[in-house]
């Protein structure tokens, strides 16, 4: 990424000890930062917090005659690729919905011409009031994406809606909208992540190692690079990505039935479930009770549901495989390719350190018709923005 310039606004809340945290965050993410406080906000946290965090001057009055030009807030304007007001109190907002600019954090807003976030924070009954949702769907109607808050007991002792979302929440809003190239925009993408659960009894069920965190990382990515995406999961412990519509399953069935009620109206599909290639012929009703005798446990074949989707794949649709391998990894995933109508296989070997299910890193191969691309041993988010890389590519090459 080439770096971007944040602007961040921080204004007088109790939540404001978040935004420090943030701060540092969207710097070791590589963002240079630049943070403006409003007057109030230096009541709770100082300017010198930012200023150690971020290593530039963190600003409050308009006219410091510290600064080198009393148009600091222009200068800022131009230099910001994006501006992400956390958290903004219902004062704030009022003022930005109304084009208000009497400090240094309003004025720069008014300036901006960059994308703008805003994370409201404030009591409950502060922020459901109709004005303040007025402001807020004005701010919408200019182009703002407003950040839904938190709901949880609050800093005032009230319960509900109003908390500032964590850093990490905002850093993920931040990378969303600025960090990544949109050359996915106006496409539809699905992915499926995950493990699937085939049920043996009301206890027990068959399932695999699968974490999901290649398939999120891959919806993610595609949402980031500006895709409509939709996210077909098994069950997972990950949080869900924003700006995706997630689809929970539990079973292969009913992994396939989601997945082929979709297929058709996607530009690509990104298939990197683990899912059961057989489940329990017989599912009883009842716990199945121990004996004294081993059991033999009949199973019987799933849908395949990447052989479906090749076989129903209509002209100009992109279908990308996953295949995890313990042997002769190109060769089977190769097969595989051709076997079931695929576009691209991102293969994996189970047997190298630092890649396979349940870790934060991979090494694909990404296989296609026109040769094989090993990728070294790198991060999940990392391999998802390389695997979309090569969609992109191919797609290019067949244009």
């Amino acid at each position: 990424m080439k770096q971007k310039t944040v602007v961040l606004g921080v204004t007088g809340g109790i939540a404001c000890y978040k935004s420090a945290a943030l701060a540092s965050k969207l710097v070791q993410r590589g963002y240079d930062v630049e943070v403006v406080l409003t007057k109030n906000a230096t009541e709770f946290i100082g300017p010198h917090t930012f200023e150690s965090l971020t290593h530039n001057r963190a600003m409050v009055d308009t006219f410091d005659r510290n600064f080198q030009s009393h148009v600091e807030h222009i200068a800022l304007a131009d230099k910001a690729d994006l501006l992400l007001v956390a958290p903004a109190t219902a004062n704030l907002i009022a003022k930005a919905a109304h084009g208000i600019a009497d400090d240094m954090l309003s004025t720069t807003i008014l300036a901006c011409g960059c994308p703008k976030l805003i994370a409201p924070a404030m009591n409950t009954r502060m922020y459901q009031n109709p004005v303040t949702q007025d402001n807020l769907d004005t701010l919408r109607r200019y182009g703002w994406e407003v950040i839904e808050p938190a709901s949880g007991r609050l800093a005032c002792g009230a319960v509900g809606a109003g908390k500032m979302p964590e850093p990490e929440d905002l850093l993920e809003a931040v990378d969303h909208a600025v960090r990544y190239e949109k050359d996915l925009a106006g496409l539809r993408v699905l992915v499926t992540a995950g493990p699937t659960r085939e049920a043996l009894d009301p206890v027990r069920f068959l399932t695999n190692h699968s974490t999901g965190k290649m398939g999120y990382e891959a919806a993610r990515a595609a949402a980031a690079r500006g895709a409509s995406v939709t996210l077909v999961s098994g069950p997972t412990a990950l949080k869900k990505p924003a700006y995706v519509d997630c689809v929970d399953v539990a079973s292969a069935e009913e992994m396939f039935q989601a997945v082929t009620a979709r297929a058709e109206e996607m530009d690509i599909i990104v298939k990197a479930a683990a899912v059961a290639d057989y489940r329990p012929a017989a599912v009883s009703e009842n716990k199945l009770k121990k004996t004294g005798e081993d059991m033999a446990l009949p199973l019987t074949r799933t849908e395949d549901i990447l052989a479906w989707l090749g076989a129903h794949k209509r002209p100009g649709q992109f279908l990308c495989g996953f295949s995890m391998e313990t042997e002769n990894l190109v060769e089977n995933s190769r097969a595989k390719l051709g076997k079931k109508n695929l576009d691209l296989v991102a293969a994996n070997s189970l047997r190298q350190e630092g890649a396979g299910f349940g870790g934060s890193t991979n090494a694909l191969t990404l296989i296609s018709q026109h040769g094989e691309t090993a990728l070294p041993l790198m991060s999940k988010e990392d391999a998802a923005h390389r695997l979309l890389d090569e969609i992109v590519k191919i797609k290019g090459e067949g244009a």
